[in-house]
């Protein structure tokens, strides 16, 4: 039984080439000397869905949020020249959309967005705009992307 108060699902990218593997994350969340890894759940390449994490347990996913998420990230996010980019398969795609659907009826009040959505509003205008993102992560806009799935 999960007695964590899931109020966020948050999507990731790994910031990755998309031929790193599970255990190549897991070694570096290791040299990062974590606990825990930084997901719940990832999304190879092939769309195939891996829990790195049980859910009652806190991953490293979003700074000052984690106890209240669920982290999920498909693996890639940078271009070969390491710039973010929104490099996602059509498997992936797939995969998110699957984990997403299942994550969002277990935790139906949980709002999904990306990481860069936690940035601060720094002019305080009520919307979190590229200027003001910590990170560009997952590279997409994942709050318009699922909002289907959201407002189920």
């Amino acid at each position: 039984m999960n007695m964590r108060n899931i109020k966020y699902i948050a999507v990731h990218c790994t910031a990755g080439r998309q031929s790193q593997t599970i255990g190549d994350l897991r070694l570096e969340f290791k040299r990062k000397g974590w606990k825990n890894p930084g997901y719940h759940y990832v999304v190879s390449a092939d769309g195939k869905i891996t829990q790195m994490l049980d859910e009652s347990l806190v991953s490293n996913g979003v700074k000052g949020f984690n106890s209240v998420s669920i982290n999920v990230a498909y693996i890639g996010g940078i271009n070969k020249d390491g710039k973010g980019v929104d490099n996602r398969t059509e498997e992936q795609k797939k995969g998110l959309r699957t984990l997403l659907k299942a994550l969002h009826a277990k935790y139906p009040k949980a709002v999904i967005q990306g990481h860069r959505d936690f940035s601060p509003d720094k002019n305080h205008n009520g919307v979190i705009e590229p200027c003001e993102w910590i990170k560009l992560c997952p590279c997409f806009n994942a709050r318009e992307e699922y909002k289907d799935i959201q407002n189920s």
